[in-house]
């Protein structure tokens, strides 16, 4: 592409460190052809105002590696006992490693040894603004994503961890260019809640009151805000058009497209511009969408905000990271219910606080689940004490009867197992054949053949409990079947289940060997968990069972 005849050497400028105030800005942001229509000199044109504001200035402006180095030594050394607030203005290129955020070189390679070498780093930034909370403000001005082809590095500046007191404004160049121009320059401006009304991204310190510079200042003239060229050149070069098509499609944005009909009303892209800008314009939620897109989200921290919804009830209609129709109707009602505009698209602050209620409703269901633990335990207690403590046969199962996965049950079953294996001991052998039979056949005639043959046998009494098993009503075997058919969709891997298992044993509910095999003392681990939390009692992991489980690993 052919050069532009604005060119963005490096560059250059300091005030007399005679201001309370300072601000550190860096232009590495080539200019665009709209741009250059616009008339914008990027954030280097908030130089002049913040100088009359009374703000020590130091800017950079298409700086390389080493000047950007020698200009944050130079901007420390203007940071004296007097200096009261601090501002950083960053534009260009942004990429990440998840911890850390680097600023590009105006000139830089996007490969990792080039940036790793030359570009800045936001850490040592956000180390000094965190020596002046509330008073601090960092705005980055995030360009259009590119694509990167770099070992250990994303495109963009990512999330990252603010230091206490820091406020941090991010969005489109030009957006921050006319913050920092006309807002963070004049005193009293309150920068947050214009930046909120422009739908910039605010994060970290950031009540709507809060302004840079004090009002007791000496009141500045505010720069008058640009007005839109009204006779724009007509650039007949087709070369020329096609690079502002190419720099108005990259944008994609109202003010880009109306920007190009006012320079090339009949231009060979003209169709395309008002049809593109129609649709923006007919887009419910585009802006709220387009908020959302540039957090980024992994799946990962998708699937993260399911479960907080689905924690708070709201349902999603699944947890696979996918934000589908049931996700959105999920943001929709929580934002509703919380007094958000709805959008169905989260931002930054929304996440946060979803966060949070989530963090809070976990803690509450811990609370509850334990409170209804201890009743159970109290219980499950008085009543052994009443019954299997005396050791019968009638008590045990008196006792197993009410509570099968109680406390006692283990105690229970062994001392029945006793007390049967010394009857079966003195059955006779023709009787204890005939119950083996029995066994082995597992049908209600086979057991109904055993209690004709012997009505007195050994084993009358289990072949009895038997057969009521075997003839349970159709409902019980139904349901028994739909949880099953319930668990066996969540198509859980044998990590999965070994996993499940694992949270069960951390919780005391004894869930027997952890080898991934769902057997009796597993059915009974899930039973007890089911009903300690107040969910459907299966003894089968469905959604809602594995939507807990999780939440429960997380407070551990």
């Amino acid at each position: 592409m052919r050069r532009l005849t604005l060119t963005l050497a490096a560059c250059l400028w300091t005030t007399s460190a005679l201001a309370d105030s300072a601000a550190l800005l860096v232009e590495n942001a080539a200019p665009s052809v709209l741009d250059r229509l616009r008339g914008s000199d990027g954030v280097a044109a908030a130089v002049t105002p913040l100088r009359e504001a009374g703000v020590d200035v130091l800017a950079l402006r298409g700086a390389d590696g080493a000047e950007m180095r020698e200009g944050l030594g130079r901007f420390i050394e203007t940071l004296d006992p007097e200096t009261d607030r601090v501002a950083i203005v960053l534009s260009g290129r942004f990429v990440n490693t998840g911890r850390e955020t680097y600023l590009l070189p105006a000139d830089g390679e996007a490969d990792a040894g080039a940036i790793f070498a030359d570009a800045m780093p936001l850490s040592p930034l956000l180390a000094i603004l965190a020596d002046y909370p509330g008073q601090a403000v960092l705005m980055l001005a995030e360009g259009a994503p590119n694509a990167l082809d770099a070992r250990f590095l994303k495109d963009g500046a990512g999330r990252f961890e603010l230091p206490q007191g820091v406020t941090l404004i991010r969005g489109a160049p030009d957006m921050i260019a006319r913050l920092a121009r006309q807002d963070l320059a004049t005193p009293a401006r309150t920068i947050v809640a214009t930046a909120r009304e422009e739908n910039l991204g605010v994060e970290g310190f950031a009540p709507s009151s809060f302004a840079f510079l004090p009002a007791a200042r000496p009141p500045e003239t505010e720069p008058d805000r640009p007005e839109e060229p009204q006779d724009l050149p007509q650039v007949s070069d087709a070369e020329a058009e096609l690079r502002l098509w190419e720099d108005v499609s990259a944008r994609d944005d109202a003010d880009a497209y109306e920007l190009y009909l006012k320079a090339f009303p009949s231009g060979p892209n003209a169709g395309a511009a008002r049809d593109r800008l129609a649709a923006i314009e007919a887009e419910p939620g585009r802006e709220a969408r387009l908020t959302e897109e540039t957090l980024e989200l992994t799946r990962e921290e998708r699937s993260e905000i399911q479960r907080d919804l689905s924690l708070l009830d709201y349902n999603t209609r699944g947890i696979d990271g996918i934000f589908g129709p049931g996700t959105r109707s999920a943001i929709e009602a929580w934002q509703e219910d919380r007094g958000f505009e709805v959008t169905s698209y989260l931002t930054g602050a929304q996440i946060d606080r979803l966060d949070d209620q989530a963090a809070e409703r976990a803690e509450e269901l811990e609370r509850e689940a334990a409170a209804r633990e201890a009743e159970r335990a109290r219980n499950d207690r008085a009543y052994w004490q009443q019954t299997g403590a005396s050791g019968e046969e009638a008590d045990l199962r008196a006792y197993l009867e009410r509570y099968p996965d109680g406390d006692y049950a283990d105690l229970a079953e062994d001392e029945l197992g006793e007390i049967e294996a010394a009857r079966a001991e003195a059955a006779a052998r023709q009787d204890r054949q005939a119950w083996a039979t029995a066994e082995e056949t597992d049908t209600t005639g086979a057991y109904r053949q055993y209690l004709s043959d012997y009505p007195d046998g050994a084993f009358a009494e289990q072949a009895e409990r038997r057969l009521s098993q075997l003839e349970q009503p159709s409902e019980e075997r139904q349901a028994e079947a739909q949880a099953q058919a319930e668990e066996a969709a969540l198509n859980l891997s044998p990590m999965a289940r070994r996993l499940a298992e694992a949270k069960l044993a951390s919780l005391d509910l004894g869930p027997g060997r952890i080898d991934g095999s769902f057997d009796g003392d597993t059915r009974r681990a899930i039973r007890r968990y089911q009903d300690s939390r107040g969910l459907g009692v299966t003894g089968y992991l469905d959604q809602p069972t594995v939507v807990r489980l999780l939440a429960d690993s997380i407070l551990r």
